[in-house]
């Protein structure tokens, strides 16, 4: 637990340098493809390490969570891809594109098999270490070091994907966690933006009294739900680092704090906060709840930020955000849920090892200046070359990018904190109290035991 404290450090310092330079979207249908070579992109970087001159058909499958084809990184990743097959005629890239529940499942079966796709998707810490431990994956340090791509990632950030020395992935993301809200529902129900949690219950009231969904949730994938839980935990328990009492046994799961914050969150449940059925949307639908007006706050990690920008909620700046309040005069809104991104891994066992290496130098290299240029380089977890606000980035956008600057620490996630059998735990036991209410005292007991049964 100490190498995590060493690890959240060095990621605060990547996050605040972030501020103009954070698990990953989804959608709710598979989308299994081939892109074939395009003869209009116009993606810059090229490695020499490469076999585009070799008369070998080689196949890359590329496993990935950017199927929607609104979000800016689908676009980004066609137009590398594109590129990429263009300048290497004998290579195929292979896109997998899954939503995240989808992609973890599938990896789970793969890792199993030892059948895991040439790159693939992995969470960061805890979430990695099951597949480190199962020998799956190649280490990347001697790839890293080759046309500068260590250099481009933030400071720290690649702390969360490396193990016994050695880098095992590469992130997408360094985020925060945020309130997204709808400023044209906000002032059609007379409501304004809440500066504490409490007030956000009664925001949540008046917006239902007026017919208004007030908060949209993925919750078929729980981890949805446990991110906004470890919000209000984050607050109720005066700042970070409450797993990691537990952990080092300075706490239960039966602490005040604890029991606190299940019953605030109940509070927001209880007000009817979120959309009928809220367990049958996945993490796209929950959000295109948002992104289509049809909800008025959308509580989710800044990398949504590209997608809500280029959405029907985001035209003619109608969306602002702003920072997760205090919980019973509790907490310090500065400090963030913090969120290193999923992360690119290669298979040990590829057929095409030193290609799969070539083409993900490549990718990466090229991923801040194209992802950037689709207008979805907020949270990202390298530097970007280029001025947000010139390149036509929205207001929203901005603000975003300023309260990056304001960051001032937080918690990780917790499945990127907790062993898998307790995090499973978690995730079932939050995503119940959406069904049904139940006493604090028996949420944090189910917590207990299943830590003590799984550490």
């Amino acid at each position: 637990m100490t190498r995590r404290s060493r690890m959240l450090g060095s990621v605060m310092a990547g996050v605040l340098a972030l501020s103009l330079a954070a698990c990953g979207s989804g959608s709710s249908n598979t989308s299994d493809t081939t892109t074939k070579p395009a003869d209009n992109s116009s993606t810059t970087t090229t490695t020499d390490n490469g076999n585009s001159n070799s008369n070998e058909k080689i196949t890359i499958t590329f496993q990935n969570i950017y199927p929607d084809t609104t979000d800016p990184k689908n676009k980004m990743l066609h137009k590398i891809v594109d590129q990429y097959q263009k300048d290497h005629p004998n290579i195929t890239i292979e896109l997998d594109s899954l939503n995240t529940d989808q992609q973890k499942l599938k990896l789970k079966t793969q890792a199993a098999s030892k059948e895991v796709p040439d790159i693939t998707i992995v969470n960061p810490a805890a979430q990695m270490q099951p597949f480190i431990d199962a020998d799956l994956f190649a280490p990347l340090n001697d790839m890293i070091e080759q046309n500068g791509l260590k250099d481009t990632f933030q400071k720290g950030i690649l702390d969360y994907y490396t193990f016994n020395g050695n880098v095992y992935a590469l992130p997408d993301g360094n985020n925060i966690a945020v309130v997204y809200y709808n400023k044209s529902l906000f002032e059609k129900a007379g409501v304004k933006v809440p500066t504490t949690f409490e007030e956000m219950v009664d925001v949540v009231k008046q917006l239902k009294a007026k017919g208004i969904t007030p908060m949209a949730i993925g919750e078929k994938d729980s981890w949805t739900g446990s991110f906004l839980f470890m919000n209000v935990l984050l607050r109720t328990n005066g700042g970070p680092g409450f797993l990691k009492d537990v952990v080092d046994g300075k706490k239960k799961f039966e602490d005040p704090a604890f029991k606190e914050a299940v019953d605030a969150f109940e509070s927001l449940i209880q007000a009817g906060a979120f959309q009928d059925g809220v367990t049958s949307f996945d993490y796209n639908a929950g959000e295109n709840l948002f992104k289509t007006g049809k909800a008025a706050m959308y509580f989710m990690g800044s990398w949504a930020t590209g997608g809500i920008e280029t959405s029907e909620a985001g035209k003619d700046n109608n969306v602002g955000v702003f920072k997760f309040p205090t919980v019973n005069g509790k907490g310090n809104p500065d400090e963030f849920m913090l969120a290193p991104g999923s992360a690119f891994a290669v298979s040990k066992d590829s057929k095409h090892l030193k290609e799969t290496l070539d083409f993900l130098n490549y990718f990466m290299l090229n991923y801040p200046k194209e992802t950037f240029a689709a207008k979805g380089a907020v949270g990202i977890a390298q530097t970007v070359d280029g001025d947000f606000k010139a390149a036509g980035y929205s207001d929203m956008a901005m603000d975003v990018l300023n309260l990056f600057k304001e960051v001032k620490g937080g918690d990780l996630a917790f499945d990127n904190t907790m062993n898998p059998g307790t995090a499973q735990a978690h995730l079932s036991s939050i995503q119940n109290l959406f069904v049904a209410k139940k006493d604090a005292s028996e949420v944090a007991k189910e917590h207990q035991t299943a830590y003590e049964e799984n550490k």
